[in-house]
């Protein structure tokens, strides 16, 4: 429902009246220079969510919050009319555009710290990052996803995915492989609990079209995994070397290049940060050119640690003949990239 039909105020007495007026007229520039306003806000929290974690201790109450006002949105106020019922829908939706800004545009920068560029891992950081740009549009998040119920109930379910993920390994200690399933169950959880209309339950059509947008919401969240950058885990550095270093965990003879002749292994020494408790289990796997070569045994990777957790590997230089590059990927038990790195054969 349009807001100028809400804050008109058509017939209000004295000078109050000709203002609202002049207000409604211009209410769409007026909406659109809030929106602005509130972008602007977001990249101070993403300043601060780079920073500290700390915040996400409360993400859960935030989408609780969303959940309970969601519901009551669509399930009371849309099915109203009049002057009250427009007041009420206008701020449930002000305070659930501002919930849902805080908490996306302080997650975004740490899903950024994991995502590697030059991956995949940059589709869903995209459209995570869609999703908090369309919160702070008031006219298309009002008008559009808010009016719509099950509009509304893919972008909870989307949206809660991304902050249960990320909101588990730093607040529990929950690997991202346990957390992304977490995630996957409340998202679906979101979505039924949503898209379902009450006084449809006894019809068996609704039942069946909200059970298949669940179960595909579940399903995405599943099979689409490694797309998600595995946050808050990120690669810090990596180093190639001719030989290691065991008791310092470091490479000897360090290598910008792949050796032409003379060395037998590559060897690779890798850096992660993990935050506070979390515990995750990595693999290292070694790719000539595009094609997978070597798996490493699986290692636990223990959070808390400043200088950040750091493993090796290596790779037989007789698997590398004659290719153009060699590439190491860290990668989650899940299959979620932590980090890449690369090294090119002589010119």
């Amino acid at each position: 429902m349009d807001h100028a039909r809400h804050h008109a105020g058509r017939g209000l007495p004295g000078p109050a009246g000709p203002i609202r007026a002049r207000l409604a007229r211009h209410e769409a520039a007026l909406w659109w220079l809030h929106s602005a306003y509130v972008l602007a806000l977001g990249a101070g929290i993403m300043w601060l969510g780079a920073r500290n974690y700390a915040w996400l201790r409360y993400s859960g109450l935030y989408l609780l919050a969303i959940w309970a006002l969601s519901q009551f949105l669509m399930n009371v106020v849309h099915r109203r009319e009049g002057p009250w019922w427009g007041r009420a829908r206008f701020l449930v939706n002000y305070v659930n555009k501002n919930l849902y800004q805080q908490l996306l545009f302080f997650i975004l920068p740490i899903y950024a710290g994991s995502t590697t560029w030059s991956s995949r891992n940059v589709v869903f950081l995209a459209v995570l990052a869609v999703s908090a740009v369309l919160s702070t549009l008031d006219i298309v998040y009002d008008r559009v996803l808010s009016a719509r119920r099950m509009l509304a109930a893919w972008f909870f379910a989307f949206n809660a995915f991304a902050v249960v993920n990320v909101a588990l390994p730093v607040t529990f200690g929950i690997s991202v492989h346990q957390s992304a399933r977490a995630g996957a169950v409340a998202a679906a959880a979101g979505f039924v609990t949503l898209a379902w209309r009450l006084w449809r339950l006894g019809r068996p059509t609704a039942w069946a079209g909200v059970a298949a947008g669940a179960l595909l919401v579940f399903l995405a969240a599943e099979y689409l995994r490694p797309l998600v950058p595995p946050a808050p885990l990120r690669l810090t550095s990596t180093e190639f070397g001719s030989g290691l270093d065991r008791d310092r965990m470091q490479v000897t003879g360090p290598l910008s290049r792949l050796p032409a002749e003379g060395a037998e292994r590559l060897y690779a020494v890798t850096a992660l940060r993990a935050p506070l408790g979390l515990r995750d289990r990595v693999e290292l796997r070694w790719y000539r050119d595009s094609a997978l070569v070597w798996v490493s045994p699986v290692h636990t990777v223990s959070g808390g640690r400043r200088e950040g957790f750091r493993l090796w590997s290596s790779l037989d230089l007789a698997r590398t003949r004659g290719a153009r590059a060699v590439r190491l990927d860290v990668v989650t038990e899940s299959g979620q990239l932590v980090g890449r790195a690369g090294i090119s054969a002589p010119r």
